[in-house]
């Protein structure tokens, strides 16, 4: 179907943000139309079926601060079942290669950085997290290795500002039939055009005019909603130029978190919702769930460099340093019994070039920048302008139905 060639209110992107602008915008008596890249919904979001009926969410997975997130409530609507499972992220099943003193010891470190940091984010300057590192403390490694699974990225590239501010009351849950699955269905009913690049936003006319793969389309009003990377690099331009709006993005580039989805033969030689820690002394290792939601398989979890360095060495190459690591942990036996399933690239993702927003040091405000609507016509969105619920699919949804709020002149509700 071609692209009309004129419309009320254009949405960028149809991710959690893209979309959730999109929904409260069906009754408004406006014309909308959300441009996708992609040829599917979810953007950053994706479950997908693999064999033996396994779930894996490719994208976000948790429902973060569940007791705060919004998806909780559009699952229940929506007939999702929810699993409350809380994850297991602070110990270590079986004891294997991590017994429970060290372990204590690693925790006590880590909870007395997050309190060092926290009390760092008081301070009148902005400094990079890793500051507050506790020199020659043993676990240094370890707490850096947890930077790359929760930002994305080491803690010399964080802000202490932006750490601190991050919310996470601590409950997460999934979604048994998949958290993409979930955004999926509750983007259904809005009207997408899939497969439509978006290189130009040209706003210096009195109407802004949009150029895509699929042709041109004019808008009253455009809510933006691309990855910061994308907007960074200029991959999507504007014109007139609006360098506030580059420089916030490169501000707030996205770290990397992949995924491998490995089948596992006797399963009930491990415990249903397990967790395991890579390597201790180093910061390129993985983080293991062990059959998540009583499933057949474990899921391996790799972040920021390390990540990207497994991306880049080829299709294999993070289930082979799952299993090598899990090997070291289980025995020898387990080479046997694990089996590549499915893992993920996305840095290697044009549309997205990576997986969730942080703050370099000294750009916390950027994402109060990027955030700030343009002559009450053009509108940003997505989980990087979220001030406490960013790199999250809920804080994306949040700022949609913030942005669509300012589209129609009012506050959010």
């Amino acid at each position: 179907m071609p692209l009309p060639s004129d419309i009320d209110v254009a949405i960028i992107g149809a991710g959690a943000a893209g979309l959730a602008a999109a929904r409260p915008l069906e009754t408004s008596g406006l014309s909308v139309l959300v441009l996708e890249a992609r040829e599917r919904i979810g953007g950053r979001s994706q479950t997908v079926i693999l064999p033996g009926d396994i779930v894996f969410d490719v994208g976000c997975e948790w429902l973060h601060s569940a007791d705060k997130n919004s998806f909780v409530a559009i699952a229940r609507d929506l007939g999702f079942e929810i699993n409350e499972t809380r994850p297991r992220w602070r110990e270590q099943s079986l004891n294997a290669g991590f017994p429970p003193q060290a372990r204590e010891e690693f925790l006590a470190a880590m909870d007395a950085f997050d309190a060092r940091v926290s009390a760092a984010s008081d301070l009148p300057d902005d400094t990079p997290a890793s500051k507050w590192l506790e020199p020659g403390n043993p676990w240094n490694a370890q707490i850096n290795a947890i930077s790359t699974y929760i930002n994305g990225t080491e803690l010399d590239r964080v802000s202490t500002y932006d750490f601190d501010a991050y919310e996470d009351t601590g409950i997460n849950w999934r979604v048994r039939r998949g958290y993409g699955a979930l955004i999926a269905a509750y983007g259904a009913p809005c009207p997408v055009a899939l497969n439509t690049k978006v290189t130009l936003i040209d706003h210096s006319g009195a109407r802004v005019r949009i150029e895509t793969s699929q042709g041109t389309i004019s808008a009253g009003k455009v809510i933006v909603t691309a990855p910061t990377d994308l907007i960074a690099n200029q991959s999507i331009r504007f014109h007139p130029p609006l360098p506030d709006k580059v420089n916030a993005a490169a501000g707030l580039p996205l770290g990397l978190a992949d995924k491998v989805m490995l089948a596992l033969d006797d399963p009930e030689a491990l415990p249903s919702d397990g967790h395991l820690y890579g390597a201790l002394d180093r910061v390129g290792t993985g983080s293991y769930h062990l059959r998540p939601m009583g499933q057949p398989c474990i899921s391996g979890f790799f972040g920021g460099a390390f990540a990207r360095g497994l991306e880049d060495a080829g299709g294999g190459a993070l289930a082979a340093q799952a299993i090598d690591e899990l090997v070291m942990l289980l025995g020898s036996d387990f080479r046997r019994k694990l089996r590549p399933l499915a893992e993920t690239r996305w840095a290697h993702d044009p549309f997205a070039l990576g997986s969730y927003s942080h703050a370099l040091p000294g750009h916390a405000d950027d994402r109060a920048v990027l955030a700030a609507p343009i002559d009450d016509r053009l509108f940003f969105a997505g989980e990087a302008t979220s001030p406490n619920f960013f790199t999250t699919a809920h804080g994306a949804q949040e700022t949609g139905v913030r942005a669509a709020g300012e589209v129609m002149g009012r506050s959010a509700a």
